[in-house]
């Protein structure tokens, strides 16, 4: 692989990537600064316990040579930057002990030996750092700015990335308490040695692209959002009228792709938008997959366009309370219930269909189908928990059919195969609620909205799953009273669908049968009402109210397909 790749991979510690002058520079359009004090904080943890363990493990670096000792950074940077910051702030504590006249020869000298090894060579003349790290052009002169003066101001304005940048140098001070420039100088020595990487060098921008494939591949993941966005404006850069003023617009128009979505989005949407148009692709090729789609400069642009058309779309699909959705017909308003839905339980696979049919159905089409496909996720992903790969497979093939307008209704979604092959029958999926159990502690908000879901579905009555509580009728911790009734088997029970009730107000706690019954009688919940029917509270009764549950449940969830 390495000869037919042009690849040099070794393993360096920090120590020796910034060894012999070398010099890395983050491409003018890479993703700006963007690590908080979460990965501050698990940074420096990790360097506090290398005593312990000698060495730790940074990941890989990807970077492309551009001359002898000077390369681009195609996966790492986040890393760079963030160790060059803490340098920098060890940097900060020697010069304070300089100008506090402490041992001040040597510390100056140490000093001028780690701006030199790590930060870069100070001019005589004009006292700026030649740095040996160049961000982008967003963090540039603001990082720039930390290296030469050690002060970076915080301008009103500043953007948030620089004020990260600004944060994460002021954490790292905050940090160190050594007492003299030796303990400064040994923590250095100790940590830039201890810190390793995988660095692996290409010769070219293609082989660059080639490696992240390969290591996506096996498992070890990239960063996505960085290479598609390097690679779809290189592309366009090739032109060679292009100006400086429309690079920008088109990196502002980034920008607002990734301040819609968030960085965590913006993978799960790119494929979404993908499968939505093309054959099937796993996140892992998903970078491979958009190379060869768009090689051309006319059609990067193309592509760049279409992600800021449908980034507002795929945010609002998450989003059903987004001022978005006013925007649009009010038709659209109805399809609000099922994305609520999605959103409660994380269910993004209908994401694919949704693009689809938002750009080629109308809205009522698009409302009939949200509805369709949360029929099916709440059957085949929440009660079966059937393999959501195989489902996005599908998916895949039905969305395809929606854009290519094969399909022009909702109607046409539901009564294909695919959709079929997915829809588990009434009686798989009966038969599987009946005995269905969920975490109740951590999910209590989703049985809540399953029970008023039933409620609302099959006595018309309107119960808001926010506004009521879950009662245990065998409680979750239960008296020796009802040990007693249940058993060595009371632990399963408390977990089961059949062994909960929706109320407007719970006091019962762990009160016997005969005082909850009533309560459940006088329920205006009628779905509450018939768990009071039994005379008793046993195993018995767990199940045949989990079954009278299953039935409604069956009819609740449907697809009619007559």
């Amino acid at each position: 692989m390495s000869r037919q790749m042009n690849i040099d991979p070794s393993n360096q510690t920090f120590s020796e990537l910034m060894s012999n002058n070398t010099k890395y520079i983050v491409p003018r359009f890479q993703r700006d600064y963007s690590w908080e004090q979460e990965q501050w904080e698990d940074l420096w943890n990790d360097i506090q316990e290398l005593e312990g363990e000698g060495a730790h493990y940074m990941g890989y670096i990807v970077l492309q040579r551009k001359v002898s000792n000077e390369f681009e950074v195609i996966d790492g940077q986040q890393r760079l930057v963030t160790l060059t910051l803490l340098i920098l702030a060890y940097i900060h504590k020697l010069q304070s002990f300089i100008d506090n006249g402490e041992d001040v020869s040597n510390n100056k000298e140490r000093l001028e030996l780690m701006q030199s090894s790590f930060i870069g060579v100070k001019s005589l003349v004009t006292l700026s750092v030649d740095s040996r790290l160049t961000l982008n052009r967003n963090n540039k002169r603001y990082f720039k700015n930390i290296c030469d003066s050690l002060n970076p101001t915080n301008p009103i304005g500043i953007s948030k990335s620089n004020d990260l940048l600004r944060k994460a140098f002021e954490f790292f001070k905050s940090k160190i308490t050594l007492s003299t420039g030796v303990e400064v100088a040994e923590h250095i020595i100790t940590f830039t040695s201890a810190l390793f990487f995988t660095k692996i060098t290409v010769l070219d921008g293609i082989n660059a692209y080639k490696v992240f494939e390969t290591l996506n591949a096996r498992g070890v993941m990239l960063s996505t959002p960085d290479l598609i966005k390097n690679y779809i404006f290189s592309i366009i850069a090739q032109v060679e009228t292009i100006t400086e003023t429309e690079l920008d617009e088109l990196d502002e128009k980034w920008s607002e792709i990734i301040i819609q979505l968030g960085e965590k989005n913006f993978t799960d949407f790119v494929r979404y938008l993908y499968n939505s148009e093309y054959s099937y692709v796993a996140k892992k090729d998903l970078f491979k997959s958009i190379r060869n789609k768009y090689q051309t400069p006319q059609a990067a642009s193309t592509y760049l366009t279409k992600l800021s058309t449908n980034a507002s779309l795929y945010t609002s699909l998450s989003k059903p309370h987004d001022e978005w959705w006013v925007s649009t017909d009010n038709t659209y308003l109805g399809a609000k219930p099922y994305l609520e839905a999605f959103k409660l339980f994380g269910i993004k696979q209908p994401n694919v269909i949704l693009l689809a049919a938002y750009n080629k159905f109308t809205p009522d089409e698009f409302v009939k189908t949200a509805k369709y496909l949360y029929m099916l996720s709440i059957r085949y992903n929440i009660i079966c928990n059937y393999s959501s790969s195989e489902q996005e497979k599908k998916y895949n093939i039905i969305a395809k059919k929606i854009t290519r307008g094969n399909y022009e209704r909702a109607s046409h979604i539901k009564n294909n195969n695919e959709f079929k092959d997915l829809y588990p029958k009434d009686d798989i999926f009966k038969n599987t609620f009946a005995f269905y159990k969920m975490p109740s502690r951590r999910f209590a908000k989703k049985i809540r909205f399953l029970l008023a879901e039933i409620e609302k579905s099959q006595f018309g009555r309107s119960v808001n799953y926010l506004d009521v509580t879950l009662e245990h009728i065998c409680p979750y911790n239960p008296s020796e009273e009802w040990r007693a009734t249940f058993g060595e088997g009371v632990q399963d029970v408390s977990d089961r669908l059949g062994n909960m009730v929706l109320l407007n107000r719970d006091e019962l706690k762990r009160d016997p049968f005969n005082v909850k019954q009533r309560a459940y009688l006088d329920s205006s919940i009628l779905l509450t009402q018939k768990a009071g029917i039994y005379g008793e509270w046993k195993l018995a009764s767990v199940n045949a109210y989990q079954e009278i549950l299953a039935d409604l449940a069956t009819k609740t969830w449907k697809v009619d397909y007559q």
